[in-house]
């Protein structure tokens, strides 16, 4: 007998098949017949004729087509999906005929017409994974196709397929402004919690070989921003369907179903990097809040982290105080529990008496609302014990030890949000708990390293334990990641201290002064007395004159929490030597 001829070639392999046919042909069998033949006659052989495929099989729900490119493969997929919508529209969904399509390239074997191999088998493990009016692709096509359709793609990662002896990549196709099945794609309703979007960063280096290192500063941002327990982040695979598209803000915070979004682009010339970022209100389109770090590409992954700390600590503030702003303008009976701890940090970040009274009142009914929402309880352990280190309370240990006590409900209630720890810090350190407040705090970076205050709280339980030298670097830390935090002025006063307790004067001077440009009166104290140390005795006395020391008595109700007396008398002495401030007690 005559053999038959054996050809093998590459080929693009697309495999289609109706979702649910066993239960459409039990229901009405004689009418699903007729669609499907409907469909085939009027959709899918126009198709497959038009994008120069073969239909090499057919079954009786699906078929088989070759094509000799990936490009017409998956064009002819997205009429087919198109198609077969726009003759579904008048038919009841639950009697409708939607297709599956899988599509892979691959190496095959031609025998008789037929065609054989895994590329056959890949394909239609794919169309099994594709959702009904969905398309789902191999790594090799969406590698032959990306850049070339108007589409994006969603990774869906490695993929055990029966049969198949290796792990196949899958991505899923999502068309421009539709969701897979040829419908306009939904509006997403946005999430109690502030979402955002990181968009693909844009690799404007003019070299493809560095659109790696782009990506890979994206993907940590996305990681980052996903240790804020209060934050709602968009997963890596769906935020990256946008990459290489231009699409509008808005359209993107309805498709994704997010109020902010995050865009920004890496340009590497030589061995310098500029990387800038924007933060987006999605509705409309409004910058709230963009920055641009140059460095030098020495190390690629040090600087990856760099430029992520940088970048997600400075969004967390901004953020903050756009959410609260907007919670503030609602009405109160319209407040669910997390709008009343939203509206609460709001008041509390403006650091007066008034704010600390309509925080703490948000707080208590934000904990009635949801006993269980461990921010409600931190944000009361905060405004507790900053009512009674600022004296605007009448029962300030009273309030340390509620402050205590909420700080580790809320640690009971969600371990492992930094927030929590942070707030059991900032209360143990002002009830004279330096070890443990010093073990908070070393948690709360363990946990969230990019938490701009969470340094801070580092930096100043440090100081007050007798650790000045140490305290530097995290106050830095926490300026550097969060430049326009709402308490600057306090942290540039923290970082004035403990250079004045290292001994460096002059620079306990300079941060001294940068907080009282910032409105944080208190910090004048302290120049004082930097500059006293420095030899400086008039030039203390003229910032701190008699009648600015009567308005700032008292204006702290607790003392210094210092774990060493000495400390407190060296501060205490270098302020006497320009005023007669023996009585000086309350905090730089």
């Amino acid at each position: 007998m005559p053999s038959r001829k054996v050809e093998r070639r590459l080929a693009a392999i697309l495999a289609a098949d109706v979702a649910g046919y066993s239960r459409l042909v039990s229901a009405d069998e004689e009418g699903t017949l007729r669609q499907f033949a409907g469909h085939l006659r009027e959709v899918i052989e126009p198709a497959v004729d038009e994008h120069g495929g073969r239909v090499f099989k057919t079954t009786g729900d699906g078929l088989l087509v070759e094509f000799a490119s990936a490009v017409s493969a998956l064009r002819c997929a997205i009429a087919i999906q198109e198609g077969v919508t726009e003759r579904n529209r008048p038919v009841l969904p639950d009697i409708r005929l939607e297709f599956r399509i899988g599509i892979h390239t691959a190496d095959v074997v031609i025998e008789a017409g037929d065609i054989f191999g895994d590329g056959v088998n890949v394909a239609a493990r794919l169309e099994a994974m594709a959702d009904p009016g969905g398309i789902c692709v191999s790594a090799r096509v969406q590698e032959d196709t990306h850049g070339r359709l108007e589409v994006g793609f969603e990774d869906l990662g490695e993929q055990r397929l029966k049969n198949i002896p290796r792990p196949v990549r899958a991505y899923r196709i999502r068309q421009e402004g539709a969701d897979g099945r040829g419908d306009t794609r939904r509006s997403l309703p946005l999430p109690a919690k502030p979402s955002i979007a990181v968009l693909p960063f844009h690799n404007m280096s003019g070299d493809p070989e560095q659109e790696y290192f782009v990506d890979a500063v994206s993907e940590d941002i996305v990681m980052a921003l996903s240790r804020w327990r209060w934050f709602f982040v968009i997963a890596r695979e769906s935020s990256f369907t946008y990459k290489d598209r231009s699409v509008e803000p808005g359209r993107i915070g309805e498709e994704l179903g997010v109020r902010y979004i995050l865009e920004g682009s890496v340009r590497r010339s030589g061995q310098r990097v500029r990387v800038t970022a924007l933060l987006l209100e999605a509705a409309t389109g409004a910058h709230l809040w963009a920055d641009t770090f140059d460095r030098e590409m020495v190390d690629i992954f040090r600087l990856q982290d760099e430029i992520t700390e940088q970048v997600v600590g400075a969004i967390e503030p901004a953020m903050l105080h756009s959410e609260g702003a907007r919670i503030a303008r609602k009405n109160l009976g319209d407040l669910t529990a997390f709008d009343c701890f939203q509206r609460g940090m709001w008041r509390l970040n403006q650091v007066s008496e008034e704010g600390y009274h309509a925080a703490l009142d948000l707080f208590r009914q934000a904990i009635d609302r949801d006993p269980d929402l461990a921010l409600a309880h931190i944000g009361l352990a905060r405004a507790l014990y900053g009512g009674a280190v600022y004296g605007w309370s009448q029962t300030g240990k009273d309030d340390l030890l509620e402050a205590y006590d909420s700080a580790h409900t809320a640690i009971r209630l969600d371990p492992r949000d930094a927030y929590g720890h942070f707030a059991a810090a900032g209360a143990a350190l002002y009830l004279g708990r330096h070890r443990e407040a010093l073990e908070e705090a070393r948690k709360t970076i363990a946990l969230n390293a990019n938490f701009a205050f969470g340094h801070f709280r580092l930096g100043q339980v440090l100081v007050y334990s007798g650790r000045a030298r140490e305290a530097i670097a995290p106050i830095e830390r926490s300026l550097r990641y969060s430049p326009y935090d709402p308490q600057l002025g306090p942290m540039h006063r923290m970082l004035a201290l403990a250079h004045f307790h290292a001994g460096d004067f002059q620079e306990a001077v300079a941060q001294a002064e940068a907080a009282i440009r910032l409105n944080d009166v208190a910090a004048t104290r302290l120049l004082a007395a930097a500059l006293a140390r420095l030899g400086r005795i008039e030039d203390a006395a003229k910032v701190y004159p008699s009648e600015l020391r009567g308005r700032l008595r008292g204006r702290l109700g607790h003392p210094l929490p210092y774990a060493n007396p000495a400390d407190r008398e060296a501060l205490v002495e270098a302020v006497r030597l320009a005023t007669d401030a023996a009585a000086y007690e309350a905090s730089p």
